[in-house]
């Protein structure tokens, strides 16, 4: 029996078809800058591990991003999601519950022949307090950052991590 392998960044276009067959929609998914939360920036942050509950992946979420794949699965109104991102600055609780689907769907990313199984463990929705030790992940070197587009909804960026 071989030993696992690491777990490995999805490509963009996985992420892309992934995101497409979820929401419905043809969601344009390109290079994007990093994502680093700030106070005035809150990002979503999934934490993904493995079955000895040890930290294999990240992903973050930009507001845009998390509000609009989030809407888009639960068939919200893009002028509310909108507003949550321009004039709010947080998620609804019924975003914050649509957006745990998106990224619990989005494990399958890291799901690949011969990694560990990564589960969702934990979503901090944008603004929650990020435990220290995560803090630190977020800003890893093994990522890939990506910009995306919801069509009727708008633009996000959502960046992977292996810590």
């Amino acid at each position: 029996m071989t030993a696992p392998t690491a777990v490995q960044l999805p490509a963009a276009k996985d992420v892309r078809d992934m995101l497409t067959g979820l929401l419905g929609k043809s969601v344009t998914v390109s290079p994007g800058a990093p994502l680093t939360p700030t106070p005035e920036k809150p990002v979503a942050v999934a934490v993904y591990v493995d079955p000895q509950m040890a930290v294999n992946a990240l992903c973050l979420m930009d507001l845009g991003a998390a509000a609009y794949t989030g809407g888009a699965l639960a068939l919200l109104p893009p002028g509310g999601c909108q507003d949550a991102v321009e004039e709010d600055g947080e998620l609804t609780t019924m975003q914050v519950e649509a957006l745990h689907e998106v990224v619990n769907v989005l494990s399958a990313l890291f799901n690949t022949a011969g990694a560990p199984h990564s589960k969702l463990h934990k979503l901090y929705a944008p603004g929650d307090d990020i435990p220290g030790d995560l803090v630190g992940m977020l800003s890893a070197f093994n990522r890939v950052d990506l910009a995306l587009e919801v069509p009727t909804y708008g633009k996000g960026a959502i960046s992977f991590v292996i810590p």
